[in-house]
């Protein structure tokens, strides 16, 4: 593995087992050694009542201006139902090139959509928003391939379709950034 780490930051309680199983799968994708922290952000200041729902942007502006100063990257994870201005609700949300995101496993159970609870989809859907979601941090676009981790998720069932991992091409591409870094 390589230097600093990746922290998963929970803002929250969530599971031993969700979060172990999500920090490895991202060690594995990124090749970077991953920390689980617990934060104790009150993210009560972060809900517009208007919407039921919690401001992504302002989360995120909060996670980047607490964030570890021993971390490669942050990404706060949250129970909440997020939002940003333009959409409706996202799953999560990170800065372009940046330090920094967010994810929420608000949406992601199966229960929200009338459907039996499912854990290891669960998990599955939440372990592919925050590959993705740090996918941006390392500076990766949303990509067109239809399994690719950085294709846009738009709703559940896209996360379902697509994989955990990054293509060919996003994967040369974290490659290639992480080289010119060095």
């Amino acid at each position: 593995m390589k230097g600093p780490a990746i922290i998963l930051v929970s803002c929250g309680l969530f599971e031993k087992k969700l979060t172990e199983r999500v920090a490895a799968d991202v060690s594995r994708e990124f090749h970077y050694p991953v920390e689980l922290r617990d934060c104790s952000l009150d993210i009560s200041h972060f809900y517009n009542p208007g919407r039921r729902q919690y401001d992504a942007n302002k989360l995120l502006h909060m996670i980047s201006q607490r964030a570890p100063t021993d971390a490669l990257k942050v990404m706060g994870m949250v129970r909440v139902d997020l939002y940003i201005p333009i959409l409706t609700y996202i799953f999560g949300q990170a800065k372009l090139n940046g330090y920094t995101g967010v994810a929420s496993l608000y949406r992601l159970k199966n229960e929200h959509y009338g459907l039996a609870p499912d854990y290891q989809l669960l998990i599955d859907r939440f372990t592919k928003v925050i590959i993705h979601e740090m996918g941006h941090t390392f500076g990766l676009i949303h990509c067109s391939h239809p399994v690719c981790v950085m294709r846009s998720s738009t709703y559940v069932e896209d996360l379902d379709q697509k994989n955990r991992h990054f293509c060919q091409r996003c994967r040369a591409e974290l490659n290639r950034i992480e080289e010119m870094s060095l």
